[in-house]
């Protein structure tokens, strides 16, 4: 991996992950227009990567397939990375997913990530709808195993799926004796849990912890991850990132007042309610009960919310606790432009290039 760190004064390497999150009374239409803007703007004031997520079934999450998206960003956007954080893998079929990236490479050789998760990323009746079983997240490793041999043309000779090739791919250039691409799509172990460190320390791959679900053990996690590290060829040592939640604005009540639709929208989930933000005015009116407040404060605080220069202090608290090579901020907020302004006002406050 060549990671060359444009983030300004920032001391870490930075990047930004899109939900789609799509507020009540916004279209998609409308959803979509911003999400390209937004990656055009963090194309031009340097960040990393731009990554999107993939949900199926939630009123609040317009992106099913991260992989499309991708796909318009290439002809958008001239140097970020781009991809999908992640592809939920037990939903799709390794096959597939190989040859849709080998197109996204071709499209733009060297800007392509695919990250890899095993949550369903919806409820437990469209993970069924979706075609996964009980025991999908148990097949999780050889799904990984698959895909990569498909990506890598990779697979042992005795390998039921040695003659099987994914096309664009390296055995379609040595068929049409071309030279195979110099690039290749950077493959991501994405989770929230120790049992991804353990799996992307084992395959020698970056890791990318998505602290924006929870408090969950991340310092434990990236323990694993150092620790159990085995050099690959495309990784000589760990590589990680952490992704958290982060709102700011020039006012920091409004940057806060932002943060309670999502916060609210996890609610809702909790509840077996579909994910859907609400206006801030709607959620402060909520007349919930105690319990109800409590997970509400709690996702809000989770958020990283405040003035440019608040959310930058945490965002460096982070990196500081956690010694990660780079922090992806989930922009957040019922206002799409809120989620712009975030984007803006990090990048003005680490002097980030304004191309």
């Amino acid at each position: 991996m060549n990671i060359p760190n444009n983030s300004g004064n920032a001391p870490f390497v930075l990047s930004v992950l899109d939900n789609a999150f799509t507020g009540v009374g916004h279209t998609i239409e409308d959803t979509f227009k911003e999400m390209i803007a937004l990656a055009k703007l963090a194309d031009r004031r340097g960040f990393q990567r731009f990554w999107m997520s993939e949900h199926h079934a939630m009123p609040g999450a317009a992106v099913p397939s991260p992989q499309m998206m991708v796909a318009r960003l290439t002809g958008e956007t001239e140097r970020i990375r781009l991809g999908a954080g992640g592809i939920m893998l037990p939903n799709h079929v390794p096959l597939v997913v190989a040859e849709q990236f080998g197109m996204l490479d071709a499209l733009a050789p060297g800007r392509i990530d695919l990250g890899l998760g095993r949550a369903p990323g919806t409820d437990g009746a469209t993970a069924s709808a979706l075609r996964r079983h009980k025991a999908a997240n148990d097949e999780f490793p050889q799904q990984v195993a698959e895909l990569l041999g498909f990506l890598e043309n990779s697979f042992p000779k005795d390998h039921p799926y040695s003659e099987v090739h994914a096309v664009p791919g390296p055995w379609q250039a040595e068929q049409n004796r071309v030279p195979p691409s110099k690039t290749a799509t950077d493959v991501w172990i994405l989770g929230s849990s120790t049992y991804s460190a353990h799996m992307a320390a084992q395959l020698g791959r970056p890791y990318a912890f998505a602290l924006q679900f929870g408090s969950a053990d991340v310092l434990n996690a990236m323990r694993i991850y150092r620790e159990n590290f085995r050099p690959s060829k495309t990784l000589a040592k760990p590589y990680s990132l952490v992704s958290i939640g982060a709102i700011a604005d020039e006012d920091p009540v409004e940057a806060r007042r932002q943060s309670t639709s999502t916060a609210m929208a996890m609610l809702r989930m909790f509840q077996r309610k579909p994910f859907a933000l609400l206006p801030p005015e709607e959620v402060a009116a909520f007349q919930g009960n105690v319990q109800e407040r409590q997970i509400i404060e709690q996702y809000t605080n989770q958020t990283l919310h405040g003035t440019a220069a608040e959310v930058a202090k945490g965002l460096e608290d982070l990196q500081e606790k956690t010694g990660i090579d780079e922090v992806m901020m989930v922009v957040q907020g019922y206002s799409r432009h809120a989620q712009s302004r975030t984007v803006e006002l990090i990048a003005d406050h680490y002097d980030m290039p304004s191309n």
